[in-house]
């Protein structure tokens, strides 16, 4: 049984500690993290209900076929008239982590334990209405399955690469998910 009292805490914890305990994995594509996601987001609805406009499950779990980071993303789209801390103060009272905030954009995480993942762990991105770029993205790779491999094949090298530096993983991604997202932006 683990001593879960002699741990260091995660927000203890430096950026170079959380790396090397939650470091980049990709997964075979799991038929369940549809049904996770839909779970999760039934939880967030009786947690923050009615301030959301739109729930939308994002990233490479929604998409079936490739291989993905066994975390997933939810995207929840906020109606402008929203409180921020106050949803922010529901979801932290309600077990999420919150990993960053800005004026427009707030972003948890659940699953993230002492001893690294749960079964279970999801990225909560709340955002303003018009934010959604992720879903754009999503949507062309399930409609061009031939781009949706070539992103996972992206993804494998750059994990070999980054396992231990999400930052740069991210990073390394972001000019290929920018120029789908704006031909899909654009009807193409």
């Amino acid at each position: 049984m683990l001593n879960f009292a002699c741990m260091k805490d995660l927000s203890d914890m430096s950026m170079e500690e959380l790396w090397q305990l939650f470091p980049i994995v990709l997964s075979e594509h799991n038929p369940h993290w549809k049904d996770w996601a839909a779970e999760e987001i039934e939880m967030l609805r009786r947690i923050i209900h009615p301030v959301c406009a739109a729930y939308h499950h994002i990233g490479s779990t929604a998409i079936e076929g490739i291989m993905a980071k066994p975390i997933v993303d939810l995207l929840v789209v906020v109606s402008d008239r929203i409180e921020f801390p106050d949803v922010k103060r529901k979801l932290t009272e309600a077990g999420y982590i919150c990993m960053s905030e800005a004026d427009t954009r707030i972003s948890f995480n659940k699953g993230y334990t002492p001893v690294g993942y749960a079964e279970r762990v999801f990225h909560i991105h709340l955002r303003s209405d018009g934010d959604t770029d992720e879903v754009y993205f999503r949507d062309y790779l399930r409609r061009h399955a031939d781009v949706a491999k070539r992103y996972e094949m992206l993804k494998l090298s750059l994990s070999a690469t980054y396992r231990h530096d999400r930052d740069a993983y991210t990073q390394s991604k972001t000019d290929f998910v920018r120029h789908y997202t704006e031909l899909a932006k654009a009807g193409r």
